[in-house]
């Protein structure tokens, strides 16, 4: 059930449990006549599986790790595509929301804001001008990348690069041209996700590409709050666009996180990740309802499934019985 524990740090909610119905989704032949293929057999090659008339699921080509470890079949009352989801007071470390909260799973590239805790806390030269080079090509490899081999910029471009549009390739430099080099950031990273007491959380790059780089819910809301700390990481995660030079030409690049466009959103910091072994996540500082809010959505299943499970949320928060009617009542935040 929902529910409105009691003061303490990331103190667990109670868990919804019960089978969950299987995501829906149909599978239609694009021309008509064209005969349908055998139910249960594999014809595209790509693992998706298409079925007889009447049947609507699609078995994923490659499921998340939360799929295959049955966390989206625990429900919950507001019906969430996110295998987890963790809603957190700010002030007052009061969990409003819990399901799946200690559940280790990958992050994908919500580990770029780790990344960006590591390079701020490091008080490197934001304006010192970097290189992409073949190392960071070859390491993001199989990511699509508008940074091409040899565009410059400053580390302070690649940091907004790395948090508002999620660029790998960016976030891989970042950590290259740590003083000591990648080892030694990485190392970083793992040290200071030990001192803020992730103690479920691991990285091993940059970037969120490897499924080897996991957390907990509980764990990323600790980072969110340290994150939320620099003044600099909230104004580049919820910056909504730039233009970049990239070779002789200016690029444009924009959010991942189309909430930050949205009136009724007041987002403070934030940062989306997708790979296929973690589904698409979603972490959030928010003012909702009267209440800085951390939010925290893992293993999401459908490319608009972590916005949607954001806004059920929302929608919640302001008409819970936790929250009080002249409060809920108020005008939505302006548009950041």
């Amino acid at each position: 059930m929902l529910a409105a524990a009691p003061g303490g740090a990331m103190a667990a909610a109670p868990q919804a449990q019960g089978a969950k119905a299987p995501a829906k989704g149909a599978v239609k032949a694009k021309r008509a006549g064209k005969p349908k293929p055998t139910a249960g057999k594999s014809v595209s090659g790509r693992g998706i599986v298409f079925r007889k008339a009447g049947a609507r699921k699609a078995v994923p080509a490659r499921p998340s790790f939360g799929h295959l470890s049955g966390l989206q079949n625990v429900d919950d009352e507001l019906d969430l595509k996110s295998s987890v989801a963790l809603v957190v007071d700010q002030d007052t470390d009061e969990v409003l929301f819990s399901k799946n909260p200690s559940a280790v799973l990958p992050i994908a590239s919500i580990t770029k804001l780790m990344t960006a805790v590591v390079v701020t806390e490091a008080a490197l030269p934001l304006d010192e001008e970097l290189t992409v080079v073949q190392d960071d090509v070859d390491a993001t490899a199989g990511s699509r990348s508008r940074l091409k081999l040899g565009t410059q910029l400053t580390r302070g471009e690649m940091l907004h690069l790395a948090l508002m549009a999620s660029e790998n390739r960016a976030a891989h430099l970042l950590g290259r041209t740590y003083p000591g080099g990648m080892r030694a950031f990485v190392a970083a990273m793992n040290a200071k996700a030990q001192s803020l007491g992730m103690l479920d959380t691991r990285y091993v790059e940059p970037t969120g590409l490897s499924s080897d780089n996991q957390s907990s819910a509980q764990d990323l809301a600790r980072l969110v709050r340290e994150a939320y700390q620099y003044p600099i990481l909230r104004d580049l995660s919820t910056s909504v666009q730039a233009s970049m030079p990239v070779g002789r030409r200016q690029v444009q690049f924009s959010t991942t996180n189309g909430l930050v466009r949205n009136p009724e959103w007041d987002i403070g910091l934030q940062k989306t990740g997708y790979i296929s072994a973690a589904g698409r996540c979603l972490v959030m500082q928010a003012e909702l309802a009267g209440r800085k809010l951390i939010m925290v959505l893992l293993d999401s299943a459908g490319k608009y499934s972590r916005i949607g499970d954001a806004e059920r949320i929302r929608k919640w928060l302001v008409t819970a019985p936790l929250v009080p009617a002249a409060v809920a009542a108020q005008p939505a935040a302006a548009e950041r």
